[in-house]
């Protein structure tokens, strides 16, 4: 009997996850008027993530375009080490990112750019290795940082959806490996 009433429960919880899944999904979809293109193919969607977040100073993102990049429940975790040498991660809704980011990237200018990319991928899931170098202004020479992007999304049939994005910034006793340095 309590084999029966645990099947029914886990059964329960998955349709209803589900259900409110595909509720959330439709919902952003329909209100988005932003072309679907820009998460059809795993290249697309990197190349959006990029792109949405880079821009002169005083040039306000598409806030909308970056939001539809993220299923519902993403999240954004930079890692770092704090003043007493001990890594921490923070956990952030893309809603949260913004929050916390929008002003700083509008007030400095910021361009990241990929300078590599390893892939790999297993039926739906994709994790990308993303190298990266980070500018103030796309006319700068050199990077004022560089570091790691982890990225983890879900093909669902249709698009291309960010699940998380995990990164590091590259530092004197934490380098980033040449074979990620890799062009594309």
């Amino acid at each position: 009997m309590k084999k029966i009433v645990s099947i029914m429960i886990i059964v329960f919880i998955s349709l209803n996850l589900n259900a409110q899944e595909k509720t959330i999904d439709k919902d952003s979809i329909k209100k988005s008027s932003i072309d679907s293109s820009k998460v059809k193919t795993l290249d697309s969607t990197i190349k959006t993530l990029y792109a949405v977040i880079s821009a002169e100073k005083e040039v306000e993102r598409n806030w909308d375009l970056f939001k539809f990049l993220f299923k519902p429940g993403a999240k954004l975790i930079p890692s770092g080490k704090d003043n007493d040498g001990v890594y921490k991660v923070r956990y952030m809704s893309p809603e949260e990112y913004i929050k916390s980011s929008g002003d700083w990237l509008f007030e400095n200018g910021f361009f990241e750019k990929e300078i590599s990319r390893t892939v790999n991928t297993y039926g739906n899931i994709t994790q990308v290795f993303s190298s990266y170098e980070s500018f103030k202004s796309e006319s700068d020479d050199q990077p004022f940082m560089r570091g790691i992007n982890s990225i983890q999304l879900l093909y669902d049939g249709e698009r291309w959806w960010i699940i998380n994005i995990f990164w590091t910034q590259e530092t004197s006793d934490n380098p980033i490996p040449k074979k990620y340095l890799g062009k594309n």
